[in-house]
């Protein structure tokens, strides 16, 4: 099973290292998305847990105990079509290729399912077509 979650970090906890511990402890593989991480500052990641659904939900209980906040991550990437000019630049920084041009039509095609929410899109379009849902 896989969760994309958005964990929070307070000041205290990120020198803890949090991701070899859901891999060693739980077995749950953490892909990184996004991080902002710095010292004497909260902290915010987002990750996708995968992992057998009850060392998830063991992973998560854990991570509540360490003052680690989790949110859902439900954003998704929104390309407006009247907007859009099929440039395709966006698809250069697109790190899992969800974001490609037709090579018969040259028009812009987009892959949920393999997009990651990373928004490395979203300052590459000169049209301003690409945004997210919050």
């Amino acid at each position: 099973m896989k969760k994309r979650v958005t964990l929070t970090f307070p000041k205290k906890t990120v020198h803890q290292p949090i991701t070899y511990r859901l891999a060693k402890d739980f077995n749950v593989a953490a892909n990184i998305i996004r991080a902002q991480v710095a010292p004497n500052q909260v902290g915010k990641l987002v990750v996708e847990l995968s992992g057998d659904i009850d060392q998830l939900e063991d992973a998560i209980a854990w991570l509540q105990e360490n003052d680690i906040s989790i949110s859902q991550a439900s954003r998704e990437i929104l390309i407006d079509e009247a907007v859009c000019v099929h440039c395709g630049l966006c698809t250069g920084v697109c790190p899992t290729g969800a974001l490609s041009l037709d090579p018969e039509t040259f028009r812009l095609t987009f892959a949920r399912s393999r997009c990651i929410v990373c928004e490395q899109c979203i300052p590459s379009c000169p049209v301003e077509a690409i945004s997210t849902n919050l």
